[in-house]
């Protein structure tokens, strides 16, 4: 596929905006659609780590069973990474304090997996939220989060996302220009202290903030999650080849950044506008690589497979795809890469960003 390459306005996007936002919700996977098809995972010995999971609720959740049973169906997942979604929070004490019962409940669900001695390293990574607005004061909030994770905590995520044309229903609104908030830095310059990284979830017009953060923290180690979330819904449908330009050129600027590694994945998401989820069929592998090879081979060419690592962003992007026909996708489109680039992109990457001492990875 032929992708061009010039560089729109960025102040040209989003101009076509409804005159009611696009309102995003989560959608619920529908096992009974995602059972109409299956494949059997290709190339079952390359080990993976799952670089972005999520667990969450209680009844109609998505907790170690339910994530054991999509991992364990024939890909050599070896470790996960959790990522925080704003679930198990405490119920009192300080609000800042409140978000550590997630890691809490989170090292308490990977502990389970050891006793019950399933092959897969749960949550070796954990990524909790700390309100990054705190600046100085969110040291505190650091400290208990990693003796929460019980050695299993590596970094914060706090949500940026924002455009005048999407209202998320799932982490709720936040005000534009949060990355370049003073108080907003001095949080990520506790993090930066205490060796832990950030993971940077914005939408693909807020890149450029992201690349003046990575320039003033040099010593931040940052990963963009989900590909920088090319919007394919609301001001943003139907306008794929031009989001996938002015995408292309911010994030190539972003890579310039050594200090800057890149999550690929979260293409399931409908903020994409991808519509596997309304076909009659879930979609083969082969499909989904055929779609999502232009986003894939960019991340990798810009950013080099030492700096990229795969996600499933599971249960999410379960909406569109079933696990073992994700990660057969993802073969798909490397299959041209060496070795070397692939042991990095399933597996090292993460392992080495995440600071893992995975013995099997091999």
């Amino acid at each position: 596929m032929s992708i061009p390459k010039d560089k729109p306005s960025l102040s040209s996007l989003g101009k076509k905006a409804p005159t009611q936002p696009y309102t995003y919700k989560i959608p619920k996977p529908r096992p009974e659609w995602l059972a109409l098809y299956s494949e059997n995972a290709i190339e079952p010995q390359l080990p993976i780590i799952d670089a972005h999971h999520h667990l969450w609720g209680e009844q109609e959740g998505y907790l170690l069973d339910d994530f054991v049973a999509d991992i364990t169906r024939g890909h050599r997942v070896v470790a996960t990474i959790f990522v925080q979604c704003q679930w198990s929070y405490r119920t009192k004490g300080p609000k800042s304090l409140m978000p550590i019962g997630e890691t809490e409940r989170v090292r308490d669900i990977s502990e389970e997996a050891v006793r019950r001695k399933i092959p897969v390293d749960i949550c070796a990574g954990i990524i909790g939220f700390a309100d990054m607005g705190l600046g100085d004061l969110v040291e505190p909030v650091l400290q208990a989060h990693v003796e929460a994770g019980g050695g299993r905590f590596r970094g914060v995520r706090h949500s940026t996302t924002n455009d005048p044309g999407i209202v998320s229903h799932f982490f709720g609104p936040t005000v534009p220009d949060l990355l370049m908030r003073e108080s907003f830095q001095r949080g990520l310059s506790k993090v930066q202290a205490a060796g832990l990284t950030f993971d940077a979830w914005i939408y693909f017009k807020q890149i450029p903030q992201l690349t003046t953060i990575a320039r003033a923290f040099p010593d931040l180690k940052i990963v963009l999650n989900h590909l920088g979330a090319p919007l394919g819904v609301g001001p943003y449908q139907g306008r794929r080849k031009e989001v996938f330009q002015t995408w292309r050129a911010t994030l190539k600027e972003l890579s310039s950044c050594p200090n800057v590694y890149i999550k690929i994945g979260g293409l399931g998401m409908v903020l994409t506008g991808f519509d596997f989820h309304h076909q009659p069929m879930p979609p083969n592998s082969q499909n989904l690589a055929e779609h999502w090879t232009p986003y894939v081979h960019t991340a990798i060419e810009l950013f080099g497979a030492s700096r990229c690592m795969f996600e499933s962003n599971f249960p999410v992007d379960k909406v569109m795809c079933d696990y073992t026909v994700l990660w057969n996708a993802f073969k798909h489109i490397t299959a041209g890469a060496s070795s070397q680039e692939r042991h990095d992109l399933f597996g090292k990457t993460a392992a080495t960003f995440y600071r893992l001492n995975l013995p099997n990875l091999n």
